[in-house]
């Protein structure tokens, strides 16, 4: 099925621009939570864990809360690869040829945003507070504090890709309700009726006799012979 502008992509089998690619505000946006990600499990993962003195395991910076700092990581690795993934999916999104493909591409987007910025959410709550518990480490401090201001701004850089998918959505909705026939002109605002068949000027007129009607219509004793 050949599709054209299905749930907000265009026309399958069109060539490829990577100038109109890049400035989708999906694929900023996509980018922006990779970069984000990055951030994240990057600042916890290089400084996030340190030794004390004499002591060879590693504590967590978080309140020496191995589990806050493994959330960190987590939700950070897993958003990095969500985000490559979509954006590989908003390539070949032009690509697919079928409806039903479109909308369970969007479906899937729509719901893991919406589910990871909840996630984000509670990763930077759960930060917050168990950095208003430690003590000042020696080092990491703005590593520490940097993952949790990227944690609070993926919050709507993921809530803002939900939202698009949502719009998407809402236009592949839109488009398979549409009336496929014609609206009727005269329900149309300034529309011109449908104009009647022309007719010639005796198509009114009233019934008329065929020629030589009157001969035909004598019989043999009508007939008079002419005087001389």
């Amino acid at each position: 099925m050949d599709v054209g502008g299905a749930y907000g992509g265009g026309k399958a089998g069109a060539p490829f621009d990577p100038i109109t690619f890049v400035q989708r505000p999906q694929v900023i946006l996509r980018a922006v939570c990779l970069l984000f990600a990055i951030i994240v499990f990057g600042c916890i993962s290089s400084q996030g864990w340190q030794k004390d003195k004499g002591s060879p395991e590693e504590y967590c910076l978080y309140n020496r809360n191995g589990n806050a700092c493994n959330y960190g990581v987590g939700i950070g690795v897993i958003a990095f690869l969500a985000s490559a993934g979509f954006l590989a999916g908003e390539y070949l999104f032009e690509q697919m040829s079928s409806v039903k493909t479109r909308k369970h591409y969007v479906l899937g987007d729509l719901g893991f945003s919406g589910f990871w910025a909840f996630l984000y959410f509670v990763g930077f709550c759960y930060l917050s507070n168990q950095w208003g518990k430690s003590e000042s480490p020696p080092v990491g401090t703005s590593n520490m504090q940097a993952a949790i201001a990227f944690s609070f701004f993926s919050i709507f850089s993921w809530a803002g890709c939900a939202w698009f998918a949502y719009q998407r959505f809402r236009q592949g909705s839109d488009a398979a309700f549409a009336p496929s026939y014609d609206a009727d002109p005269n329900s149309v605002p300034g529309g011109a009726p449908y104009s009647s068949y022309p007719v010639g000027p005796d198509a009114d007129g009233g019934y008329q006799e065929p020629p030589f009607s009157g001969n035909q219509n004598r019989g043999p004793g009508d007939f008079q012979a002419p005087a001389y």
